[in-house]
């Protein structure tokens, strides 16, 4: 590798509900760049695994595409610091309306490390108990429930582009189904 880069100067340019935009200076190969930074509190994923091996996917529609997607339930962390694993059973409640005592990690992934420190954490949920919907007030979801074959169909026919879905549909077929 060339030579090293070298963060000079980091200045916050806009800080929303969700994330923080920074502008970073920086020396790369000599040579002074000006590189977007964005900063994501972090969040959790759930993979929700019926008695009959179903899982719940949510339908929801997404700004930054102008459609719906389907998805693994997921949200961002309440708190800087929250564990995730307490937000990864929130979130399961909240948009798909069980709950599971039975959590187990699955896997983490970083979604745009190029430019963004986003990290989620992936569970499976198991032994699911009804419970109720808790949307926030401007959460419109659909729960479906899908065979894993047929998810990871619409992956490999590129119907299915979220990343941490794709992910952790994944991760789950190999480590959890597959032997």
């Amino acid at each position: 590798m060339a030579d090293k880069v070298i963060r000079l100067d980091r200045q916050l340019r806009y800080q929303g509900t969700v994330l923080k935009i920074y502008e970073d200076t920086v020396l790369a190969n000599g040579h002074e760049a000006h590189w977007d930074f964005i900063h994501h509190d972090g969040a959790a994923a759930v993979v929700p695994v019926m008695d009959d091996g179903k899982i719940l996917m949510v339908r929801q529609y997404r700004n930054a595409l102008d459609r719906e997607t389907l998805e693994i339930p997921a949200g961002k962390l309440d708190a800087p610091g929250e564990p995730k694993r307490l937000c990864a059973h929130r979130e399961l409640e909240e948009e798909t309306g069980y709950r599971s005592e039975d959590l187990e990690y699955l896997i983490s992934i970083n979604t745009t490390v190029a430019f963004c420190d986003e990290a989620i954490d992936i569970f499976v949920a198991r032994n699911l108990i009804p419970s109720h919907q808790h949307l926030d007030e401007d959460e419109v979801i659909d729960v479906e429930a899908w065979e894993l074959d047929d998810l990871l169909k619409l992956i490999y026919e590129g119907k299915m582009s979220d990343g941490k879905t794709v992910a952790a549909i994944c991760a789950y077929a190999v480590k959890c189904c597959r032997s």
